[in-house]
């Protein structure tokens, strides 16, 4: 296949003698591509025969602790009212327990947050990491 050309010295009727890389050059970098892309597909693992189990796990739902904590500063455990010092030893004894129980803090929107620190500061004392915050949704805003 003969195109047409601007050099003098050649023949009209003369085959092109050059290879054309660039067609060469594309196949060469997509099979490249293609072999980087399943390489690691083809790593090999080791073939085990495990043994079937039936068995559930244990996992024992964790108690809940209602620490709740009124507009007037009153501490309160599980609907129960309390000293902080009460809610001190209480909390280091539930911090010594298996699995720990969740603390699920109540505090009315007008407690000092000094209050609700101290409460905090008691729990985490004790060592007791599970504490969440009770709030109330707001209301949809149209």
């Amino acid at each position: 296949m003969a195109f047409a050309s601007f050099d003098k010295n050649r023949s009209a009727g003369a085959p092109l003698a050059e290879i054309n890389m660039v067609p060469l050059i594309d196949v060469m970098l997509v099979l490249l591509v293609i072999f980087i892309v399943t390489a690691p597909l083809l790593t090999h693992a080791v073939k085990l025969d495990l043994p079937k189990a039936s068995a559930q796990p244990n996992a024992a739902p964790a108690e809940k602790i209602e620490f709740a904590i009124d507009a007037a500063g009153t501490r309160f455990w599980n609907g129960e009212r309390i000293s902080r010092e009460e809610a001190a030893a209480r909390f280091a004894t539930e911090g010594r327990r298996e699995p720990q129980p969740e603390v699920h803090v109540r505090a009315d929107q007008t407690v000092p947050y000094g209050r609700v620190a101290e409460t905090l500061a008691d729990a985490a004392r004790a060592g007791l990491s599970r504490v969440g915050f009770v709030t109330e949704p707001e209301a949809a805003t149209r």
